[in-house]
């Protein structure tokens, strides 16, 4: 009985050996071969642009709220004609997890998650990305979407001319 588990024990791992030599590798040659991302993949933080060509983001600090790590910033300004934007938005990604929840909290769809992944680097200080550094050009996951057009905020039109916009109401028919 021992002999028949000796030799069992000695032929199992050379079969193996042998099995997993014919096989084809799982692994890719990563730097000249590139494995194609999921579509839903959390990777790089980009800020898209609305369907006109302007800055979605409307700074409002829900993307800096939301983050675990506290690796937005941002400083608000606004336009005069009424439109808020961020003077300067900062990511900081040798501190960013990629969790997600900047792009989920945005109103305005302007944080997104891109599919770029290589972004590593020695120096901390290169993985600190400004707004010229995230913008793109286009809306990203969704170009039609305009926020200033369904807010309902007297900036791109007027008040009550939205898609899902009723005229505002007279705060004195209400009076007794």
């Amino acid at each position: 009985m021992n002999l028949w588990r000796d030799i069992r024990g000695t032929v199992h791992p050379f079969w193996v050996t042998l099995r997993n030599m014919l096989r084809t590798p799982v692994t890719i040659e990563y730097p000249e071969e590139r494995r194609t991302v999921s579509p839903r993949c959390r990777a790089r933080i980009v800020l898209t642009r609305d369907p006109q060509g302007e800055e979605r983001c409307v700074a409002c600090y829900l993307c800096s709220a939301a983050c675990p790590v506290d690796c937005i910033s941002m400083q608000a300004a606004e336009r005069a004609d009424g439109r808020r934007y961020a003077a300067w938005f900062r990511i900081n990604f040798s501190r960013c997890i990629f969790c997600g929840l900047c792009a989920e909290a945005c109103p305005t769809l302007a944080i997104q998650m891109s599919g770029d992944y290589e972004m590593g680097s020695r120096d901390l200080l290169k993985l600190v990305a400004e707004k010229e550094d995230l913008l793109i050009d286009g809306g990203g996951r969704d170009n039609e979407y305009d926020f200033y057009r369904h807010a309902g905020i007297g900036v791109g039109q007027v008040r009550g001319a939205g898609d899902e916009e009723n005229p505002p109401a007279d705060f004195r028919s209400n009076l007794p």
